[in-house]
């Protein structure tokens, strides 16, 4: 059985009154084994050169060296989370000293160091490297000021750090904040709004938030993908009709309009619409808000706010139909959000675990009566540099790939995304033989954690899961 560590954290928060906007090398932590609550935290290095201390401990100088410190950032605020806690760190780990483009580190502490996988003792580290100490921590190379700008329109949300907020958006990083405060703008602003953003951005959820955060939130939000409109019945769609009208036979229906009135209309894919479709809702997008029901004489009106969302170029829409559209918000790619992914595959892997009570069983642990997925670093350090073609959608099949094939109680990296292990790694494990006892002994000693097993034994867990497929030996 595994020994779960419940942590507490430092709730000083630091006020920014004038936020340093430049940035600069920064350190993300995107795992901890014995503290998965402070993925998403990170370190600044404020002077040039200065040497500063990873270790146990919060003892603050040492040595005439300074201490690493993680912070949670908020747009306001910095959060210290106080000193590291895992066991297997020494007090004294890696020497870290910040350079104009990178951060250097060098390993003095007992727990193996690995830069982008590769065994080193010392390393300059470029934004976009990953740093591990082996069974214990991973960090991540970013470039960040330590401010933020400053948020005109977003409230104060009180949501635990690295979850989702009340509308459901999830993230830490810069352009995240900058995003909700975007999306309180044009929820508050009561305009038609275009969501533009490529596949797996979270359009729908955007304009929820735009719904949610508006005065109209009692009011219904109708959603439909414009792609799915049936050609020929565009207009009854969207305005409605009398019975029997066009065709025989078609029942009277509100449209999407009506159902919509002093609500949100939400229309995925809405560029594509024909540009001949899109005049005609240029009326009902203007003040007066006026429809006609197909087979209907007289004239409608709605209250109706428009929430458009598409991925294709402006030029894709009529000019008039964009001019009734004034708010305009770009939503970011997983690419400008990396530091996240830690953040959302926790949520991801919780989402996944509601669905099946399995999976839940399997990868999930509690820390502090929270859960957590029992992840392997190597998996999110493969997936912080992987591509993302429809973003969070493409990291969501990911990391079912990679639940499907997990053989023990932790998330391992998918087939398609394992690299090739080093030369020297691979030949270590090939020569040394063990028997069927050695294995049991050593699974005994650490109560099954298969990952202790390893490390005591000196090998990978999935060199230790072969063996253990060899002498049909289960793991707890």
């Amino acid at each position: 059985m595994r020994s779960d560590t419940t942590v507490s954290i430092a709730e000083d928060p630091v006020s920014i009154e004038r936020p340093d906007l430049r940035d600069r090398p920064a350190l993300v932590l995107l795992w901890s084994e014995e503290e998965p609550d402070r993925a998403g935290e990170v370190a600044f290095f404020d002077t040039p050169r200065r040497a500063e201390v990873i270790g146990r401990g919060d003892d603050g100088e040492e040595k005439g060296e300074v201490r690493v410190r993680f912070h949670r950032q908020r747009p306001r605020e910095l959060i210290d989370g106080g000193g590291l806690s895992g066991r297997a760190i020494s007090r004294r780990q890696v020497v870290v000293t910040p350079q104009a483009k990178g951060i250097e580190v060098r390993r003095v502490g007992r727990c193996p160091m690995l830069v982008n996988g590769q065994a080193v003792e010392a390393h300059v580290m470029a934004p976009g490297d990953t740093l591990l100490l082996k069974g214990q921590l991973l960090l991540r190379c970013t470039l960040r000021s330590r401010g933020m700008k400053e948020l005109r329109y977003v409230a104060e949300q009180e949501f635990p750090f690295g979850g989702p907020d009340r509308v459901g958006i999830l993230g830490e990083t810069p352009v995240v904040w900058e995003l909700r405060d975007r999306l309180a703008f044009a929820a508050k602003a009561d305009t038609h709004v275009l969501l533009r953003g490529a596949s797996g951005t979270g359009k729908e959820l955007a304009a929820r938030a735009i719904h949610e955060l508006s005065k109209r939130a009692k009011r219904p939000l109708v959603s439909r993908n414009a792609a799915t409109f049936p050609e020929g019945l565009i207009d009854a769609e969207l305005f409605g009709n009398v019975k029997n009208y066009p065709n025989a036979g078609m029942p009277e229906r509100p449209g999407l309009i009506g159902q919509a009135d002093r609500g949100t209309l939400f229309l995925d894919e809405i560029a594509e619409l024909p540009q001949d479709m899109q005049a005609h809702l240029l009326r009902v997008l203007d003040e007066g808000g006026e429809y006609q029901r197909l087979g209907e004489t007289g004239s409608r009106k709605a209250d109706v706010r428009l929430v458009g969302a598409t991925n294709r170029d402006l030029a894709s829409f009529k000019h008039d139909l964009l001019a009734r559209i004034a708010v305009r918000v770009e939503l970011p790619s997983l690419d400008a959000r990396r530091d996240d992914i830690p953040l959302l595959v926790r949520h991801l892997v919780l989402r996944a675990a509601r669905k099946s009570p399995e999976i839940a069983d399997r990868f999930l642990r509690t820390v502090g009566g929270v859960s957590y997925p029992r992840i392997e670093p190597a998996l999110l350090e493969a997936l912080v540099s992987a591509t993302f073609e429809t973003n969070v959608r493409g990291l969501d099949t990911l990391l079912w790939k990679a639940l499907s094939e997990s053989p023990g109680d932790t998330i391992v990296v998918p087939e398609e995304m394992k690299r090739p292990r080093p030369a020297a790694e691979a030949e270590a494990e090939s020569v040394r033989e063990f028997t069927a006892e050695e294995i049991r002994g050593a699974l005994a000693l650490a109560k099954g954690n298969v990952s202790h097993a390893a490390k005591a034994l000196g090998l990978s867990r999935y060199a230790l899961y072969r063996w253990m497929r060899k002498f049909e030996i289960e793991g707890e």
